[in-house]
This record gives C-alpha cells, structure tokens and sequence, in this order.
C-alpha cells in the first residue's frame, strides 16, 4: 500500500496569481504525494487550470513558490527537469492534426529526447496498445478518429516518457457517459501501472468519484476544503454540499 504521507513530490505554498488587476489565485497551498491522484474541483473560473499551469511553469505567479520532489522551482533548468518528469493531458486533447496518431504520442521523444523514428513508433504502438487502441490506428490523422479515440490518444502521448507526475485537464469534456467513463478507467489504469502521482481538474463528478483519491476544492482562490473522496457527501462544508449536489442555490454564485 502507498503511503500518501510520504514526501510531496509537488507542493505549492501560498501561490498568488492576477490578470489585469484581478485576483485569481490569492495563496493556494497544496500537497501531492508519490502514487495519490488529487482532483481539484470548482466553479468555472475559479482558477483550476491556471493553478496547474503555474505547478508547471507556463505562468509565472506573482507572489509563493513551487516545489517538485523538494526541490524549489527557481530556474528554467530546473523547470525542464520538472517537464522531463511529468505528463500531461489537455482539455480537448490538444493533438497535432499535421502529425500522425504514433508522431502525436511519440512527440516528446522525437523532438525532446532525439530518438530515432523507427524506435519513437515502436514505442508509440506500445502506448497505444495500453489505451486499447491498435496498431493500425497509428498511421491515421487525429481527424480520422472519434473524440473518444482522440483522448486515448493524447493520455497515451501523456504517459509515453513514463512520468512520475501526470496532469489532467477537464479529460471527460465533451464526451458521451459511456465513453467518458471508459476514459476514467484507462486514466486510473495507466496512473496506478505507473506508479505516478496525478493532479486533475474537472467539474464532472462522476470522473471525479471514479479517479480521485482525494478531493481539494479551490473557491475565490485558495483551498477551502480537502478530503478523502469518500467523505465527498458527508463532507460538512456547505460549498461542496453545493457542488457535489449542482443546486444553484448556495454560497457559491452561479458565474451568469
């Protein structure tokens, strides 16, 4: 068994961030451990992707400081150590449509760690096959494929350099509940074969019962409850008595 007390190999202390004078993380602390999935829930807007966009360097915050397996973030070497040892799969997927299924998952390979091509698709075609997708898919364009198998393919791009961290943005947006939760199973499959630690943000719970180990849920910019997901219905707070049950009515202000 994990032991989630272990040293956080991601800690954000008191991270601060604005756009144009306006307040979007006002000191957001937060801990992950080696092998734990944590899911950020909240409101749109509320900060969810910059607050992982800031974990992995593509804002700069104002004002805390950011840690991986101790390490306190403060230059661009140490900022592509961190990349080099992370995954990461976007909102929308985010594939390239001029590349091919297998250039798409083997990016980081082919552009990062020069690998060569015939290497770079053999284990492209290895990833692919985790995600239940078979090898003739890889010679196919991202338009040829449905938007299920555009999220295999991108969380297969996402685990190809074998990450100790894997980040997931909204990875059921726009997909169907069957699919979505078939995504959800090759998400905790792929994480726990790894080994890695996972930092998601969505607002689906079903995908949030189905991958977290636990739950943080950030509201006007800082963490205002975290728990185990099982303590997600009896949790108490009034903020996540809301969310979890998607009533208008509450403390949180429908973003209209």
């Amino acid at each position: 068994m994990i032991d989630f007390a272990d040293k956080p190999i991601l800690e954000l202390r008191n991270v601060q961030k604005s756009f144009a004078g306006k307040h979007v993380l006002r000191g957001v602390d937060l801990t992950v451990a080696r092998g734990q999935s944590l899911v950020i829930i909240g409101g749109s807007g509320t900060g969810k992707s910059v607050t992982i966009k800031c974990a992995l360097g593509l804002m700069t915050p104002e004002q805390g400081e950011i840690l991986f397996d101790g390490q306190l973030i403060t230059d661009p070497k140490q900022l592509d150590a961190l990349r080099r040892r992370t995954g990461m799969l976007f909102q929308g997927g985010a594939l390239f449509d001029s590349l091919t299924v297998w250039e798409n998952v083997a990016f980081a390979l082919l552009y990062r760690d020069s690998v060569g091509r015939a290497e770079a698709k053999r284990r492209a075609i290895e990833n692919l096959a985790k995600v239940r997708l078979p090898a003739s898919a890889a010679d196919l364009r991202p338009a040829e494929l449905s938007g299920g198998m555009q999220k295999r393919v991108a969380l297969a791009r996402a685990i190809t350099a074998t990450p100790e961290l894997i980040f997931f943005d909204e990875p059921t947006t726009g997909l169907d509940p069957i699919t979505a939760d078939a995504v959800n199973n090759l998400i905790v499959e792929q994480v726990k074969a790894l080994g890695a630690a996972a930092v998601s943000i969505t607002h689906d719970m079903a995908s949030v019962r189905k991958i977290a180990d636990e739950v943080a849920m950030l509201h006007e910019g800082r963490i205002i409850w975290r728990g185990p997901v099982s303590a997600l219905d009896n949790s108490g707070n009034p903020h996540i008595d809301q969310f979890v049950n998607g009533r208008a009515d509450g403390p949180i202000q429908p973003a209209i």
